[in-house]
């Protein structure tokens, strides 16, 4: 039996439509339309009023619909730990040293899994369908990490796309244990990835990984440059690396926070080699936002982002996306994509205007994932859809919207944030 179920009045970003011939956006480059799902696929968009005599019809009254978030940086394996690993004095180093202890104490297969696990049900609760995790994969780490992620990816396959990344520093791949690594990575089909530090050996690691992916056809993810160091070109190096070695895989760069604070002369070079190497960017605007300018007792005097703007006018893809979740690099953080789009509005200013930026959080992210039936709304796609009481990008981002309602396959699914308690046994130790 058909079943139908149409969309009246909705309101949808302009750029998140696809082959909808559209008139007369409004100034936040809104578009009225009118939406049929039939066995839970889009079939028709239409500016309204087009379908007002259709059955089992429901006006939504202008609330704003938006496809299915995408989060493409994140640490699922170390999140949820800050009650059990602190970081009182809010510092990047003490962060590394504190994750160091705990990662060395309890970072085994039911630790990991019952945290990551906390991690996606609150992501899928938020109306997110899919997720990149990095995972800290140095020695005997490695295994135990990679086979809870295979674990969760295969028991929420009908919920969420799960990618993950191999982290390290660079240098390990220069080892027997990292080609072990690069040879895992590729088995479980992973992205070959890793942290870029400013280094006199940095050109001879960058182009051992870019070997190693090339070989093993992997897509590549860096860390760079997360600080507020003029002299921190890793990003640059990282562009340069990909023309030399002529890599034809996807490569995506994390953060690039030193981008923000270098000569105009250096960004523009900087800018041009990205943009010719076909590298795309996320930033992780309350993580930085956390870290980045802390010292004790001062106001912090930057906001610890890239430059979105600069970046966007080369025509560079730029996503933004969660990082770090209530661990001691974060200690805040829902996983809710909507609350780091809120963020990133405020800290980058990209409400000046609206443009095409909420493409950052859906789009542009299932792009990188090569995942292209999500992250838009389209005729013929799944109706994967998430419907906010707000109208406008004004009540979107003013109010947290908790009351969303999200749509798989034209169905609400019936689903709550868990409960932090479920984690009291592994937090609360002592």
């Amino acid at each position: 039996m058909t079943e139908s179920l149409t969309l009246l009045n909705a309101h949808i970003p302009a750029c998140l439509l696809e082959n909808i011939p559209i008139l007369a956006p409004t100034e936040e480059s809104l578009v009225q339309v009118d939406i049929e799902i039939v066995d839970g696929i889009i079939r028709k968009i239409l500016p309204s009023p087009a379908l007002f005599d259709a059955k089992s019809s429901t006006d939504l009254k202008k609330k704003l619909i938006f496809p299915h978030f995408i989060d493409l940086h994140t640490h699922l394996d170390k999140g949820h730990i800050w009650h059990r690993a602190p970081n009182h004095h809010g510092t990047f180093d003490h962060a590394l040293t504190t994750v160091r202890k705990d990662y060395d104490k309890y970072w085994q297969a039911e630790d990991l899994y019952r945290r990551m696990e906390f991690g996606l049900k609150c992501s899928y609760a938020h109306g997110t369908a899919a997720i990149r995790t990095h995972l800290d994969s140095f020695g005997e780490q490695a295994d135990i990490s990679f086979n809870v992620w295979q674990q969760l990816q295969s028991e929420w396959s009908d919920r969420l796309i799960l990618q993950a990344v191999s982290l390290v520093s660079l240098d390990y791949y220069q080892t027997s244990e990292g080609i072990v690594l690069a040879d895992k990575v590729a088995e479980v089909g992973g992205i070959l990835g890793g942290v870029a530090y400013t280094h006199p050996e940095l050109d001879n690691q960058l182009d051992w990984v870019f070997r190693l992916a090339q070989e093993r056809q992997l897509d590549l993810d860096f860390h760079a440059d997360e600080n507020n160091e003029v002299d921190s070109i890793c990003l640059q190096k990282i562009a340069a690396a990909a023309l030399r070695t002529k890599f034809t895989g996807r490569i995506l760069c994390g953060h690039c926070c030193s981008l923000a604070v270098q000569p105009e002369a250096v960004v523009e070079k900087t800018l041009r080699l990205v943009k010719e190497a076909n590298i795309h960017i996320v930033s992780l605007p309350s993580c930085n936002l956390f870290l980045q300018d802390r010292q004790a007792s001062q106001t912090p005097v930057w906001r610890g982002i890239t430059r979105v703007h600069e970046l966007k006018e080369f025509d560079i893809p730029i996503a933004f996306a969660n990082d770090n979740c209530r661990d001691p690099f974060h200690g805040f953080g829902d996983h809710d994509m909507l609350d780091v789009f809120s963020m990133a509005v405020k800290i980058c200013h990209l409400n000046t205007p609206y443009e095409d930026w909420c493409r950052s959080v859906t789009q542009t992210p299932a792009d990188v994932m090569s995942l292209s039936h999500l992250g838009r709304l389209r005729v013929g796609l799944p109706a994967n859809l998430i419907i906010f009481k707000g109208r406008y990008f004004s009540e979107l981002l003013s109010r947290h919207q908790s009351d969303r309602l999200i749509l798989k396959n034209g169905k609400p699914i019936s689903v709550s944030l868990p409960d932090y308690a479920e984690l009291d046994d592994l937090i609360f130790l002592e």
